[in-house]
């Protein structure tokens, strides 16, 4: 089992969070991967969503 790239990583995280991946992906990249791997790719991914979503607010305010 080879490690995921990171732009495997990253695909992987973005399509999780629209809600789009599907459950033969989810198994087969946690098969591959590490889960902290994920986890960290996700708090850095809910990090920056959210910061945008306040620089955005705060620009139209």
């Amino acid at each position: 089992m080879s490690k995921p790239k990171i732009t495997q990583l990253i695909k992987s995280v973005l399509s999780a969070a629209m809600g789009v991946q599907s459950e033969a992906n989810r198994r087969k990249e946690f098969e591959q991967g590490s889960l902290s791997s994920y986890v960290i790719a996700g708090v850095v991914f809910t990090v920056l969503f959210v910061g945008g979503l306040i620089l955005l607010v705060s620009m139209i305010v």
